[in-house]
C-alpha cells in the first residue's frame, strides 16, 4: 500500500493513524497468522498534498510461471524496526550533509536486512524510491547506488516529500516487480 498524508504525523499521531488503518485491514481479514502481511509506505509530499490521508498505489501478487522473484519492501526511515521513540531516530532533529549521509546508511541497512528476510537481494530490485526534501546529490552514488549493486542499474525515483513522522527525515522502500501498470 502506497499513502500519501497532508503531513507528517506527531509519533502519537502516526499511532493513532496505525491503529485505525490496522482495524481496516482486520476487518477485510487480511491478517495471515494473526501477523499484517502489507507492506506500507506513507508519505507527505511536500507540493501538492492530498486534503486527508490517501490511497496512492499499491502491488499484489498473481501466480505465475516466471523464474524470478517479486517482492515488495515496506517504507522505513531512521528509526529502528518496532521503535516508536523519538529518542531513537538517528541523527535526531539534524540535517547537515553529514547527518542525512548517516540516516541514508541507516536506512540503506534496514532495507537490506528487509530484503534478506525475504530471501532476495538488491540486484533484484527493479524500483527503489526516496522520500525526503533534502539534497541527497553528493552521496548517492557512494551510499545509495553503488551498495544497490546490480539493483541500480533502474536507479532510483527521488520523491519530494517528507517521511510519515515530525523529526524523519529520510526514508526509502523497493520493490522487484516483473510489471508495473499505472492507470
Amino acid at each position: 500500500m502506497e499513502l500519501r498524508s497532508p503531513k507528517p504525523f506527531t509519533f502519537q499521531g502516526f499511532s493513532d493513524f496505525n491503529a485505525g488503518y490496522v482495524g481496516v485491514l482486520r476487518d477485510w481479514g487480511v491478517f495471515l497468522d494473526g501477523v499484517n502481511p502489507i507492506a506500507r509506505t506513507n508519505i507527505a509530499p511536500e507540493v501538492g498534498a492530498p486534503a486527508e490521508p490517501s490511497l496512492y498505489g499499491f502491488s499484489y501478487t498473481v501466480p505465475s510461471t516466471l523464474s524470478r522473484k517479486t517482492f515488495v519492501v515496506a517504507g522505513g526511515g531512521e528509526l529502528p524496526e518496532g521503535s516508536l521513540d523519538p529518542h531513537d531516530v538517528v541523527r535526531r532533529g539534524e540535517t547537515s550533509l553529514d547527518a542525512l549521509r548517516e540516516k541514508a546508511r541507516f536506512v540503506m541497512g534496514l532495507m537490506a536486512g528487509r530484503i534478506k528476510e525475504l530471501g532476495v537481494s538488491w540486484d533484484e530490485a527493479t524500483v527503489t524510491e526516496i522520500y525526503t526534501v533534502f539534497n541527497i546529490t553528493p552521496f548517492l552514488a557512494t551510499e545509495i547506488l553503488k551498495p544497490m549493486g546490480k539493483g541500480s542499474i533502474h536507479g532510483v525515483v527521488w520523491h519530494y516529500s517528507r517521511p510519515p513522522i515530525v523529526s524523519i527525515e529520510y526514508e526509502m522502500d523497493l520493490r522487484g516487480v516483473a510489471r508495473e501498470t499505472v492507470i
